[in-house]
């Protein structure tokens, strides 16, 4: 059947269209082509979507503009001067910056060879010169939105940590400290060899694994003197509170083993969990040396602060007694050591 000499489906497919076209897409796309005409094409089919453009010539101008520009997608030629697309997105995905702003190939290459390139480089996807129109636009939606659900989970890491650093200040005598845990394990597992994944865990671990203390009452909290056997069971809830906080994240998933069991003793008598030896887990161990340290040598208001050799002999006594690992204190020693020596 005919509506007004249209075909019914034409006509409805018509009438879709017609409201999709007031529904103007969002999203900032850098577009990175040798060539004037291609980036021409590119823009003006992008940008009658209503996507906001930023044109580079090159490899170089794309990582000066996606320096100066804050993008949510990468349309990257491959064969380029100056720089090749391979090399933009390797920069691009070793960035932590741009690391998750997607990254399409657009390319007249076909090869095998060529497509796992662009894998190992860290592209998401790729689209065959020359382009089909609709096949661009629907990619392109599809990374958009994949790029605004990752930003809102880096909001939500944000607020985390926002959080985790205010605990913090309500203490003036524990500033920077987790700063310092950050930075002390995150070394510490480099040189034990641990993976990237694990380095970034105790990054963020060590700024956020206190964060269950928003649960703590100020007066429990900042007392100066010793907490009693009440107070104690308050303070000793908060590793399984920041856990909670924190679980509904899937990014901090390897972050959890620390938030939970950075106050367990390899003799079975830390807490929550009174775990032993190896069941706490590696990068939990890892982490306690560098917040046992880091509370000897700074001050506090009930103590003063010790030279950092004294705290390594403290914490071999108790690696003696059976708390710490004792390989992983050797290698915490060691490296603490070599901080000295660089002084």
């Amino acid at each position: 059947m005919e509506k007004g000499g249209i075909p019914v489906a034409t006509a409805s497919y018509a009438h879709r269209r017609s409201d999709e076209s007031m529904i103007k897409a969002t999203g900032r796309i850098l577009v990175v082509d040798d060539d004037p005409a291609f980036r021409k094409l590119l823009e003006t089919i992008l940008r009658r979507e209503g996507y906001d453009i930023v044109i580079a010539p090159d490899g170089v101008a794309a990582l000066e503009a996606s320096a100066r520009h804050r993008v949510d997608l990468v349309l990257l030629d491959v064969e380029m001067p100056r720089m090749s697309g391979f090399e933009v997105c390797r920069h691009l995905k070793k960035d932590p910056e741009t690391r998750l702003t997607p990254v399409v190939l657009v390319t007249g290459l076909s090869a095998t060879d060529d497509r796992i390139l662009g894998l190992e480089a860290g592209a998401d996807d790729f689209l065959s010169k020359p382009v089909d129109r609709n096949e661009l636009l629907a990619r392109v939606r599809s990374l958009i939105n994949l790029k605004a659900y990752t930003d809102e989970l880096e909001r939500a890491e944000s607020v985390l940590f926002a959080l985790a650093k205010s605990i913090e200040g309500k203490d003036p005598s524990t500033e920077g400290h987790c700063e310092r845990l950050s930075n002390y394990s995150s070394e510490l597992g480099q040189r034990i060899g641990l993976s990237d994944d694990q380095i970034i865990a105790l990054r963020w671990g060590g700024i956020v694994h206190d964060i269950g203390k928003v649960s703590v009452p100020e007066s429990i909290l900042l007392k100066p003197g010793p907490l009693s056997a009440s107070e104690w069971e308050v303070m000793r809830k908060h590793p399984t509170v920041g856990e909670k906080i924190c679980a509904p994240l899937r990014s901090f998933r390897q972050v959890l083993p620390i938030i939970r069991h950075h106050h367990e003793r390899c003799d079975g008598t830390g807490y929550p969990d009174g775990l032993r030896g190896e069941e706490i887990p590696l990068v939990a161990r890892v982490l306690q040396l560098a917040d046992v340290f880091d509370a000897l040598v700074t001050d506090r208001p009930y103590k003063q602060g010790m030279s950092a050799e004294k705290a390594l002999i403290i914490m071999e006594q108790e690696v003696h007694k059976g708390w710490w690992d004792a390989h992983l204190f050797n290698d915490f020693r060691a490296m603490i050591r070599d901080k000295m020596r660089k002084i």
